[in-house]
């Protein structure tokens, strides 16, 4: 029920390393470590600041949910990481489009750059390759699941707002008519067929996969529904027109068939939860679980009684529910304060989560949202930044706010170790599981 890429990376580690559990989580494994230096470098860039950039990164490292989901062969990782690094594309596409304006402005004669209509509302900013490059990650993550094209439709609006802020600001007297004209079609013409042909490409195997035909018995050993279009759907065969649109045909029509399944899946699970609870953590999902006696699967003998042995994809407590009061001052930020890095922040969360608000009721999971957990590491991060304060700030408060938020980061860094051991699985003794048991629904 999902496109081929996510597969075919995990397909890697199994053809490097055999059909085992090392195997076949070797890759997901390798992108969330490189997830974790690749969100250092986009919160440098984002705060200018390798402190900051440096946090995001370490509190992603330190995250259970991104621990856990990176130990575990699922889709959900791969597509966080074709979606983060498809942010970090846009982010660096708009850092040199500014600077392409910059350069372009009229100087007084002190030397200082001045505000310039001509510039601002004319200028053509020609080839952007990383605007190309975003479109490819996001075709990439729409060809791991679906939702990711949600991110290329919310990386779009971003991509306009950012496009429309640097006309403003170079001096266009028509920022949005600048857009329009000067950016708008090579944005959407560098993203949005360019994540189409990834898409259809990452489908090659399966439109590769004709099969073999008899008269007896048709088409034999195809791609799933490959010659849909020519059977059930009545279209002809015959003729070259035919052989192009009748293997597009038969792929919309699994789409659909797709569609249908992912938006009516309403079969009851344990461990399903509701959107509304997964900034909370209120119903993370049990990997495995056993009870082990004294002396068996590292129970240590001198236990009394059994063990506990879990994997448990639990964001790590702390740092989620700093989250929640960080996206509550990103929004003020936003609002307020006109703050584009709160805005981009935000757009990353939302695009992960508002969506599954539509489909309360179908069979979902909290482990969806590793996919924006990269966001709420950077929202985090900022809000650090405020609490640590300007550096022109007086040295009192500037001292208060480094002992503020090295605490939080300490008891963020203090919860991921105290929760270790159901990360990874380890025997630990009942009662010790039980205390970590905070809520009744993490059972």
């Amino acid at each position: 029920m999902h496109p081929p890429v996510g597969k075919w990376v995990i397909g890697v580690g199994e053809q490097l390393f055999g059909l085992t559990p090392f195997g076949w989580r070797f890759m997901v494994a390798l992108l969330g470590t490189l997830s974790v230096l690749m969100l250092c470098r986009i919160g440098r860039r984002l705060f200018r600041s390798t402190f900051l950039g440096c946090v995001a990164g370490g509190l992603m490292a330190v995250d259970g949910m991104h621990f856990v989901m990176s130990r575990t062969s699922l889709l959900d990782l791969v597509l966080m990481f074709f979606v983060l690094a498809a942010f970090g594309c846009v982010l660096v596409d708009r850092d040199k489009a500014r600077a392409r304006l910059a350069a372009a402005l009229p100087e007084t004669d002190e030397g200082v750059a001045r505000p310039d209509a001509g510039v601002g509302g004319t200028l053509r900013l020609g080839w952007r390759p990383w605007r190309i490059a975003a479109g490819v990650f996001l075709g990439l993550a729409a060809a791991t699941k679906w939702n990711g094209a949600v991110y290329l439709a919310a990386f779009g609006l971003l991509i306009v707002v950012w496009d429309v802020g640097s006309r403003r600001l170079a001096g266009a007297q028509r920022p949005w008519r600048a857009m329009l004209r000067r950016d708008a079609p090579w944005a959407f013409l560098a993203t949005v067929p360019v994540a189409i042909a990834v898409y259809l490409a990452s489908w090659s195997g399966w439109f590769a996969n004709s099969g073999t035909y008899s008269e007896t018995q048709g088409w034999q050993h195809s791609g799933y529904y490959r010659h849909w279009a020519e059977t059930e759907g009545g279209y002809s065969s015959d003729g070259f027109l035919a052989g192009l649109l009748n293997p597009l045909r038969s792929l919309w029509h699994y789409e659909e068939e797709v569609w249908k399944f992912n938006t009516t899946l309403h079969s009851p699970h344990t461990y399903q939860s509701n959107p509304w609870s997964w900034l909370v953590q209120g119903r993370p999902v049990s990997y495995f679980y056993e009870s082990p006696a004294a002396g068996h699967d590292g129970c240590p003998t001198d236990t009394a009684g059994k063990c506990a042995r879990e994997v448990l994809a639990l964001g790590t407590p702390v740092l989620w529910w700093a989250a929640c009061f960080a996206l509550a001052y990103l929004l003020f930020r936003w609002f307020f304060r006109r703050d584009w890095r709160a805005g981009a922040i935000l757009c990353g969360v939302a695009a992960g989560l508002l969506p599954w608000f539509k489909w309360q009721d179908r069979t979902i999971f909290d482990f969806y949202t590793v996919v924006f957990v990269p966001f709420l590491c950077l929202a985090v991060a900022m809000m650090i930044g405020a609490i640590v304060g300007p550096r022109d700030t007086s040295e009192r408060r500037r001292v208060a706010g480094i002992v503020g938020a090295g605490t939080l980061i300490l008891l963020i860094v203090w919860n991921f170790i105290y929760f270790f051991p159901i990360y990874t699985g380890q025997a630990i003794p009942l009662d010790a599981w039980r205390n970590r048991m905070w809520f009744d629904t993490w059972i």
